[in-house]
Formats: C-alpha cells, sequence, structure tokens
C-alpha cells in the first residue's frame, strides 16, 4: 500500500509517527467535538491516576488532546499525545481523565523503516535529531511493507521525502545500514566528467498553442526585447512520483518548490562541484543562503576560480566561487525548467534615442529603455500569446488591459514599433 502522510513526530528512540492525509479531515472533527466537550481547566482536585489511564491533556496551545498517562512519578507525568505520538511530561492539574474517546482508534501511526538498522543497534541522538528536523510536520509518501505482529507495533516502511528515500539518505549519512538499499544509487548519482555521454540535461516545459493566450511572469530581462518568462506553476513544475516496481496507480504529484524545499534540508550531504563543464546541470546557493538549480555557463576568473551560472528557473545569472556550487541529485533533473527565454514581438530600439548610457552587451538598447521595460512587466501578472517557436520563442506579451507591455517605451521615445 502507497499513501500520503504527515510526519506529527519523530520519538526519543527514532519512532516515526505519521498522520494519514485521508484521516486528517476525520482528525480535525474530532478535534472540534472535544475543544466542545471539555470547556474547564483541568481536574484541579486530587485524583489517583493510574499507569495507561486515558485522558485528555491540555496542550501548550490551550487546545485540548487525547492522552494516555505512560509513566508516574513527582510533580509532573509522562504523557503521550495518542493522535501525534509524541511524549511530554505534564502537570495533573493539565489533565482529565475520560473514557469519552476511547472506541476511537489513535489517528496517528508508529513507523519504523523497513530492513534497516542503525548503528549500534538503535537510533544514536545526532541520527534522531536529524529525522527530527528533516521530518516533522513534513509530507512524505508512505510504501508499507510489513504489518506488525500486534495492532500496538510499528509498522515496517519506506518512507520517501521529495521522491529521495529516507532510508537511503539515512544510510549514506552513515546513521544506519540500509539491507534494501539500491535506489542509493539514485540519491548519490553525481554528474562526474565520466558521465558526459550520458548526461542529464534540463528539459522544457510544454509551451501552449501558438496564437492562444496564456498568464505568464517575467522572472528576468536581459534587454527590453528580450526576456525569461515563467508560465502557469500550477501546469508545468509537478512530475510524477514513481517507485520502481509499479504502483503508478498510487502515484502522487510532487512540486519542484517541495523537492527543492527537502534538497535545502539535506545539502550539506551533496558534494561541491569538482569538474566544470557548459551547460552542466548544479544547485547554487544564492544570496539568501538557499541553493536552487543551475547550470555552469563559462569560466569568469581564475584567481580565485569563478563561475558564470544561470539559474534555470528562474533565468537570471551570477557569478559565483566554487564553494556555491554542489552536484545536483539526479531526481531534481526530472523536472522542467521553470524559466523559458523568449523575445517581444512589435518593438525595435528607437532610431533617435539620445540616451548616451547603452547596455553593454546590447548596444543598440539604452539603459533607461531597461529600467523602463523593467517597471512595465516586474511582479505584475501579465498574458502572453506566441507567435513563432522557432527559430527562437517568440511572443507578444500584453498587460491587464489587454495593452502591449512596450507601449510606454514607444510613447517615452525609447522604442518603435516595429509592423
Amino acid at each position: 500500500e502507497i499513501f500520503q502522510a504527515v510526519v506529527s513526530c519523530v520519538g526519543c528512540d527514532g519512532t516515526i509517527y505519521i498522520i494519514p492525509k485521508s484521516l486528517e479531515a476525520e482528525l480535525s472533527k474530532l478535534m472540534i467535538e472535544i475543544q466542545s466537550d471539555f470547556k474547564c481547566l483541568g481536574l484541579l482536585e486530587p485524583y489517583c491516576w493510574k499507569k495507561g489511564e486515558a485522558c485528555v491533556v491540555r496542550g501548550s496551545d490551550t487546545m485540548w488532546y487525547r492522552g494516555k498517562v505512560v509513566a508516574l512519578g513527582g510533580s509532573t507525568f509522562q504523557v503521550q499525545y495518542i493522535d501525534r505520538g509524541c511524549i511530554e511530561r505534564i502537570p495533573p492539574c493539565h489533565l482529565y481523565p475520560t473514557t469519552l474517546y476511547t472506541g476511537i482508534p489513535p489517528f496517528c501511526i508508529p513507523c519504523q523503516l523497513y530492513k534497516t538498522v542503525p548503528i549500534g543497534n538503535f537510533w544514536q541522538q545526532d541520527a534522531v535529531d536529524c529525522l527530527q528536523e528533516l521530518l516533522t510536520n513534513e509530507e512524505v509518501e508512505i510504501h508499507v511493507q510489513e504489518l506488525p505482529d500486534n495492532p500496538w507495533g510499528k509498522l515496517s516502511v519506506n518512507l520517501y521525502f521529495g521522491g529521495m528515500s529516507l532510508s537511503s539518505f539515512m544510510a549514506y549519512k552513515k546513521f544506519c545500514v540500509a539491507e534494501d538499499c539500491q535506489d542509493i544509487v539514485q540519491l548519490v548519482r553525481f554528474l562526474h566528467e565520466g558521465d558526459i555521454p550520458v548526461l542529464p540535461s534540463y528539459t522544457l516545459p510544454p509551451l501552449p498553442v501558438p496564437g492562444d493566450t496564456f498568464p505568464v511572469r517575467v522572472t528576468h530581462l536581459v534587454s527590453p526585447k528580450e526576456v525569461y518568462i515563467c508560465l502557469d506553476p500550477s501546469k508545468n513544475l509537478m512530475k510524477q512520483s514513481t517507485t520502481e516496481g509499479g504502483a503508478s496507480g498510487d502515484s502522487e504529484l510532487v512540486s519542484l518548490d517541495e523537492a527543492l524545499k527537502w534538497c535545502n534540508k539535506s545539502v550539506e550531504s551533496l558534494p561541491f562541484l569538482t569538474h566544470f563543464q557548459t551547460e552542466m546541470p548544479c544547485l547554487v546557493e544564492y544570496q539568501d543562503g538557499l541553493w536552487y538549480r543551475a547550470k555552469l555557463l563559462s569560466v569568469e576568473e581564475f584567481d580565485p576560480v569563478k563561475i558564470l551560472v544561470q539559474f534555470v528557473d528562474y533565468g537570471s545569472f551570477a557569478v559565483v566561487p566554487t564553494g556555491r556550487l554542489r552536484h545536483i541529485p539526479y531526481h531534481l533533473l526530472k523536472y522542467p525548467v521553470q524559466a523559458v527565454r523568449a523575445l517581444l514581438a512589435g518593438f525595435k530600439p528607437a532610431l533617435y534615442d539620445k540616451n548616451v548610457e547603452r547596455i553593454p552587451y546590447s548596444p543598440e538598447w539604452s539603459v533607461e529603455a531597461l529600467w523602463a521595460m523593467m517597471e512595465c512587466v516586474e511582479g505584475k501578472q501579465l498574458s502572453a500569446s506566441i507567435l513563432a517557436l522557432s527559430p527562437e520563442v517568440t511572443i507578444s506579451l500584453y498587460e491587464d488591459n489587454e495593452n502591449p507591455v512596450h507601449t510606454k517605451l514607444i510613447e517615452m521615445g525609447l522604442a518603435d514599433l516595429d509592423v
């Protein structure tokens, strides 16, 4: 069985507690009922609590949750939130004994990784810290492998985050030994020079039919005439998440944003680039400290070495040191690029543009024309229509009111009509 779930908690012993996405609505309904039934502050008078007793517990967010007392002693008890999995020390005044909801099974399922043995036969603290940081409150894909021997046991699963196997990732980090670790090859399938004959590259998204109007955003301007556009991301940034061995009918769509978020969490496990090749896919660290998909273009400086790269999902360029370049996991190449290069139709550089300052790499245009075009398109939802797909993608670009975006440039004398 394959299903999507949210990790509610990772226990101190490495147990992974999950809530199936299919049960979220039912759990929300129960939570509303519990809040309605319990409006008190907790049991204030003395009470003889027993280990294993059912209760409701008032959380730090002041909400009531189903709980179970797992250990007694002192001024606080160990209580497990049975629909979340986590165990906390709670003062008795924040508990209330009840058997109201004992007929409803817990919504969270305790899981262990299938055929995965932690180093030393138990999860070390640094491994638990890694699991908690990586998984807590995140959506994952669960592949059930073995049912527990008893109803309270742990489900043995293969867990995938952002298309990556958790067992393989933890084995790669040397936290465990995974017996069935075939997909580690994909996890660490980096693009070395020896792979050049079969070097994977990015793919373009499917483009609309010429003549159709479609929404776009401009993500980067090279010149007033040459831009990078992003089509509707809901249609272009999804891939089918499939696993070898079938189950295509149970596949879920995983977004590029989600896959990149997971990749950023584990980016330190990806080695830095040591070989460089034009058009080579890679991950590049941007100024915000996050890593994005890019490709290598050329070596710009030699002492120290700095590389010109292009961020393929935006179209923008940067010159970066090699310490900001890492190998890209193979599964991130399955997503089409977001940004598509396009030439804008309907206008040309002004014949008598008196502005002296020109764009160095495109001197037919003034810098003022570039700034004016940026004001016309930056941060705006625009519409476009494809005029030609070859030799280069050529489009007409319009504002919301269906006026061509270059109208302002022509009015300012920075461009001429090209009919």
